[in-house]
């Protein structure tokens, strides 16, 4: 992984929304803690995305979404995110999960999973909360599906933030303008 994975927008905020872009090598049958009655949810092979939001501790929250927890190895892309929010600033002395990470959101059950490996990360360092707003633009774009409905985004009733991807490279190339768009639109 290079810095080329990472993709930072904004101001010097330490905190943000951000989008992680994930590949999801087999289709997996997956429980999501108690999301879904604890009954597991279809995720198909493809490309996936997740919207999600830091108001405090962005660089931390995005390194510990590329970590995986007990012994397992972490993401590819973590080494990057160290390097890089280093260079810009965000976040401060070590960002490594301090107690090791255990699962708290939808989102770390399916990065767990050795299937799924998270790509690139989109970010907007703000100290507007743009989650709900990003999370809705995105949900209504032709180029995503629902794995189910309200996954991703418990804080959120009836959004959904972990949702599937059927667009080919262009779409992601053109996230960057979207991201752009909303933090100017602020």
């Amino acid at each position: 992984m290079t810095a080329n994975s990472l993709h930072i927008f904004g101001d010097e905020a330490q905190s943000g929304v951000y989008v992680l872009r994930l590949s999801v090598m087999e289709p997996l049958d997956l429980t999501f803690g108690r999301f879904n009655k604890g009954r597991p949810v279809s995720i198909p092979a493809g490309e996936g995305l997740y919207v999600g939001s830091a108001m405090n501790g962005l660089g931390r929250r995005l390194v510990r979404h590329a970590s995986r927890s007990g012994t397992l190895p972490p993401h590819p892309i973590r080494q990057a995110m160290l390097a890089e929010f280093a260079a810009v600033g965000l976040g401060r002395g070590n960002l490594l999960p301090s107690k090791g990470k255990r699962r708290h959101w939808n989102i770390d059950y399916l990065l767990e999973e050795f299937q799924v490996e998270l790509l690139e990360v989109y970010i907007i360092r703000t100290a507007a909360s743009l989650e709900a707003r990003l999370g809705q633009r995105l949900d209504k774009d032709a180029a995503t599906f629902h794995y189910r409905k309200g996954l991703g985004a418990n804080d959120l009733p009836g959004s959904t933030h972990l949702m599937g991807v059927t667009a080919g490279e262009p779409w992601w190339d053109s996230l960057p303008q979207v991201l752009i768009s909303l933090y100017h639109n602020q």
